[in-house]
């Protein structure tokens, strides 16, 4: 023995410093020597480099239990060959501040906990995520290892899995802002660190682990479809509707029979509550309600008419629902589980707008959003007035694109809709400026318009300021929340039924009743009314949800962003095929 022996060390030193891309030390393996490091796919246990010591020191290797400590030295080194070196970082730390004392192990036996990590990551579909990212086929081939170098590469295989489940799980597989610069949501799940010391002091491991998902409700619901949905599609699906003529109520066709049967297969027609009259192509006022039921639940205009739309709806193939189901799933991961205690959740895919107090919705409306080349975006803010009788300064891309042209041809045009022309000094008139003279350039000039039915932005704006200048705000076209495709506007978000909406945000401030709300609108005078307390604010992007009474609902993608959540999901993927 060496006269002044070094603080002991455990096996896993020279084990977990090479796996976390510290060699260890010795004469014969300098720093830049030449060492090479393991190739993809071997062993990284092989490369090991343990530095000699005396006979007196060594005990062979079939006798040293997991925890027992060999004395070594090693060199931390500079972390190496791995696309996310900062997790690996934390995870070195974490061991070097245990003396290498491992979390999974007791002894030469996985324990408890390493046993519900290993169920958790096989359990990882439930949650739309994809074992194999986590080398889950490995870690369960080495889970019956008893050598201490196989225990170590169990040890190490096991926290990384824990890293790379536990943030997927927490915060989700992709950065939304990478998937689109318009959905500006940042997730932050837990560091590495509070993920090791949670699991280590979990009482229970598998509710710990099962803790990290999103715990809002609708996340759990849409989990518990998802795995009927898979398992209805693992049994064939659901039967195709024959193209034909539009099916109205009272018509007969052949095809009935068939949209009878995948309606029933789907839950929204119950042949015991409605059953089929006795000439089975009838399509019958049972039927009719059962079509309205799907056509709500999917976004559609509700007539019981089984058009092209309705058609290609009840057509998609069950796996591009699981899938949706499953893009969704990643979604409801980016949002907080706790949205406030009262607020405001427009979800742009379904053009509906809602208001939320507790665990209750106290007000829905119809709204307006973006046009595919003005896509309204994803955030959330606080809400912290409201304006009402607001003016409508013309952002500088509509002024150039769209006012111009007609100022050109008709310099009066705009005036007539209360828009005026504003310098620095004060108003000028409209004949008063060349403007042909600024084709293809910004205008010089400020264009407002004052406040009154014309006004573009209605009677009333709700605002909560951000950085995409995106607001929710009355409209003078009232016709188009009739319609089932919604997305008509610039890139806010317009609300039917403003008043109310204002009445429900303004309860219980002096003043603000709604009859309040009415009078100062019918004054004319601009004016602005600031809450009592903030309104959290959530503009998503949801096209698959479980409503509270177990309903699915589908709603098409009319931003493209399923398809571009899609491609970027398949890149993530890190798993062996």
């Amino acid at each position: 023995m060496s006269p002044n022996p070094r603080p002991a060390r455990p096996i896993f030193v020279a084990v977990l410093a090479l796996l976390l891309g510290a060699a260890p030390a010795s004469a014969q393996d300098a720093p830049g020597d030449g060492a090479v490091p393991p190739r993809d796919g071997e062993s990284l246990i092989d490369s090991v480099i343990i530095e000699e010591a005396s006979a007196e020191e060594l005990v062979p290797e079939d006798e040293i239990p997991a925890a027992v400590f060999l004395r070594i030295e090693f060199d931390d080194g500079v972390l190496t060959g791995s696309d996310a070196p900062e997790r690996l970082t934390d995870l070195f730390e974490f061991y070097d501040a245990r003396f290498y004392e491992p979390i999974w192990v007791t002894g030469v036996i996985a324990n408890d906990r390493a046993r519900a990590l290993i169920g958790a990551l096989l359990d990882a579909g439930s949650h739309a995520l994809v074992p194999a990212n986590y080398d889950v086929g490995t870690v369960s081939l080495l889970l019956g290892v008893t050598t201490p170098t196989a225990l170590a590469d169990f040890e190490i295989r096991l926290s990384k899995a824990l890293l790379e489940y536990g943030r997927d799980l927490s915060e989700g597989r992709v950065d939304p802002n990478e998937v689109n610069s318009d959905i500006a949501i940042f997730p932050r799940g837990p560091s590495a660190a509070e993920l090791l010391t949670g699991i280590l002091n979990a009482p229970d491991p598998a509710a710990w682990l099962e803790g990290l998902a999103p715990r809002s409700p609708n996340y759990a619901r849409l989990r518990e479809k998802l795995a009927e949905y898979r398992a209805e599609a693992a049994n064939g699906g659901w039967v195709e509707v024959p193209d034909d003529e539009t099916l109205e109520p009272g018509m007969s066709q052949p095809r009935v029979a068939v949209l009878r049967r995948r309606l029933a297969q789907s839950g929204h027609y119950d042949p015991a509550a409605a059953p089929a009259p006795a000439d089975g192509a009838l399509y019958d006022d049972g039927l009719v309600a059962a079509v309205e039921l799907f056509q709500f639940r999917h976004g559609l205009d509700v007539d019981g008419v089984v058009g092209p739309g309705t058609l290609a709806a009840l057509n998609v193939p069950l796996a591009e629902r699981v899938e949706q189901m499953e893009l969704n799933m990643e979604r409801r991961r980016w949002m907080e589980d706790d949205l406030g205690a009262e607020y405001v959740f427009v979800n742009l895919a379904d053009y509906e707008l809602k208001v939320v107090k507790g665990d209750k919705t106290v007000h829905t409306a119809r709204v307006v959003i973006g046009k595919t080349y003005h896509q309204t975006p994803v955030f959330s803010e606080q809400m912290k007035y409201i304006e009402i009788n607001p003016f409508w300064n013309v952002p500088s891309s509509i002024a150039r694109n769209e006012l111009l042209p007609k100022l050109i041809a008709d310099p009066g045009s705009l005036a007539r809709d209360g828009i005026r022309v504003l310098s620095d000094s004060g108003e000028i008139s409209p004949w008063n400026v060349d403007w042909a003279a600024y084709r293809g350039r910004n205008i010089p000039f400020r264009l407002r318009q004052d406040p009154g039915d014309a006004n573009a932005l209605g009677r009333i704006k709700f605002m909560f300021p951000n950085r995409f200048n995106v607001y929710l705000h009355d409209t003078p076209s009232k016709s188009l929340f009739e319609r089932a495709v919604r997305s008509f506007s610039h890139g806010c978000v317009r609300v039917q039924h403003p008043i109310d909406l204002a009445e429900v945000l303004l309860g219980g401030q002096p003043g603000w009743s709604r009859a309040g709300i009415e009078a100062a609108i019918s004054s004319g005078a601009r004016r602005i009314v600031t809450l009592d307390r903030p309104v959290s604010v959530h503009i998503t992007y949801l096209t698959a949800w479980v409503n509270k009474d177990g309903s699915v609902h589908f709603r098409g993608d009319i931003y493209g962003r399923d398809r571009a959540l899609g491609e970027a999901l398949a890149r993530s993927y890190r798993g062996s095929v």
